[in-house]
């Protein structure tokens, strides 16, 4: 998988897309992602313990990492993965500005 961890995505489709969302965790396993104000669903909660409170939460829920694409964060523009050698090290850079991340 390409995206990680607190890197800016863009949706490609579905309900939200468009949408712009920064992504709080990976499940590579699955190839999902889990991130912020994206694919929300609202989950009835019952209380677990006596004076805890039940109700109902937002929460969001893991999306395929096909229907995302990485923004660049210095041109802000969306881009596919690109990587090249610096000092022996694997780096990403963006195919549009050329800036490495």
């Amino acid at each position: 998988m390409n995206i990680r961890k607190n890197d800016t995505v863009q949706v490609l489709s579905g309900k939200d897309k468009g949408k712009q969302g920064k992504v709080q965790k990976t499940i590579p396993e699955g190839k999902k992602l889990i991130v912020e104000g994206i694919n929300v669903a609202t989950c009835h909660v019952k209380p677990q313990k006596q004076g805890e409170e039940g109700g109902i939460i937002r929460r969001e829920i893991p999306i395929y990492a096909c229907k995302v694409i990485r923004v660049c964060p210095k041109c802000g523009k969306t881009t596919r993965p690109a990587y090249k050698f610096v000092d022996g090290k694997k780096v990403r850079v963006c195919k549009k500005c050329g800036a490495e991340n």
